[in-house]
């Protein structure tokens, strides 16, 4: 049997949260032909080998995520448009794909419709292609949530043809940020959350590499597009404890300014290291006595995979980060730091006191972390039904 043609639509704007979720759906499927589209800032990430990855000219938002801007300086928006917007059309003619699946939209990703919605209609031209959304537990607050709302309903029952969640109906479901969920006419399924854990002895050989006796404490800001507050807070908190009972690993992400990345940089010592980025973010946090980092929802998911103690700091321009993360401290999975613990004798407490305080291994057991699993199953599933 001819192997099915998965084409994959993606497009960071402000972290790279999405994507990586993205990566780890992919590759668990290994037996599809997979190109994957991108729009965003290029990445030098680890794509799975059978990936065939795709870079449109790139586009990203604004800190308000209200209009586009090139990534490239000095380049004219309309024409990026029409350059992605014919890119996107040949590939889908080149690859005629037996699945797209579309992150996000038409939840989200509304300034990009320029492009989605013609490559949408070619879906309907071409029958045998089925179309899959792939969106998280969460939705950010609208304006105008009425309007929201139709736009999602009249796209989503039109153009598509299955809803993939990724997230636990039994701690969230998206029906707590999307009204009107009953009037979905496609199948909506809940994936579990989607997490990358540790492997076996993978904090240990960490430990061991970075010859690490001291308590460790992880601190990290996911992209590094926000949460320069919480690193610089963790860091003068850490300058007030004994350093020859803690050691500090500091991932910055690689959004964050340079200037802000010099800066900290200029503060390491032997027990405190600050780096922009690891490939192996789940073997540090297995290695872990503690995390400090904000609430997305890959690192929150992280966490919990690897049973790591953690403290975390919600991004406060939406309601998403704040609104799991209560929900896990209910369950006694982490510890929701305030603006104002982010002083460093504040913080410097919160420390001691969170490693007394162990986070409940049977609390992090109760949410469903299979999401990448159950995402690939589900989509072949969908595809041989659909022969």
């Amino acid at each position: 049997m001819k192997q099915p043609c998965l084409m994959v639509y993606c497009q960071h704007v402000l972290g790279i949260g999405h994507l990586c979720r993205m990566l780890l759906i992919l590759e668990q499927l290994r037996t599809y032909r997979i190109t994957l589209v991108l729009g965003g800032t290029p990445l030098q990430l680890d794509f799975p080998k059978h990936v065939q990855v795709v870079q449109l000219p790139g586009l990203r938002m604004d800190e308000t995520l209200s209009c586009l801007l090139p990534v490239e300086p000095d380049q004219e928006i309309s024409i990026l448009q029409e350059q992605r917007k014919a890119q996107l059309s040949a590939i889908f003619q080149q690859l005629q794909p037996n699945l797209l699946l579309v992150e996000l939209f038409p939840f989200g990703r509304n300034l990009f419709r320029f492009e989605l919605l013609p490559l949408l209609e070619q879906t309907q031209i071409r029958q045998n292609c089925r179309v899959v959304c792939s969106v998280r537990d969460i939705l950010v607050e609208r304006d105008n949530t009425e309007k929201f709302e139709q736009r999602v309903l009249d796209r989503l029952n039109q153009y598509f043809d299955l809803l993939l969640v990724h997230g636990d109906p039994r701690l969230l479901t998206l029906d707590e940020t999307f009204s009107r969920m009953k009037e979905i006419k496609i199948p909506v399924s809940y994936t579990g959350y989607i997490c990358q854990p540790p492997q076996p002895e993978e904090g240990k050989q960490v430990r061991e590499k970075y010859n690490i006796n001291e308590k460790l404490i992880l601190v990290s800001a996911g992209s590094g597009s926000v949460g320069l507050a919480l690193l610089t807070a963790a860091v003068d908190a850490f300058r007030q404890l004994d350093i020859t009972v803690w050691r500090m690993q500091v991932f910055t992400g690689p959004y964050l300014a340079e200037s802000d990345f010099q800066r900290l940089k200029g503060l390491s010592s032997k027990t405190l290291r600050i780096e922009r980025f690891s490939n192996t973010f789940p073997g540090w946090l297995a290695a872990a006595d503690l995390s400090i980092s904000m609430a997305g929802y890959n690192t929150t998911m992280n966490l919990l995979a690897a049973d790591c103690p953690c403290l975390v700091y919600p991004f406060a321009q939406n309601r998403e980060q704040r609104m799991r993360a209560e929900q896990l401290e209910q369950r006694g999975c982490l510890h929701i730091l305030s603006k104002n613990d982010l002083q460093a004798d504040i913080l410097a407490n919160k420390i001691v006191q969170a490693l007394s305080k162990k986070t409940a291994r049977s609390a992090s057991a109760a949410v469903l972390l299979d999401g990448a699993v159950t995402t690939a199953k589900l989509l072949h599933n969908f595809f041989e039904a659909k022969l």
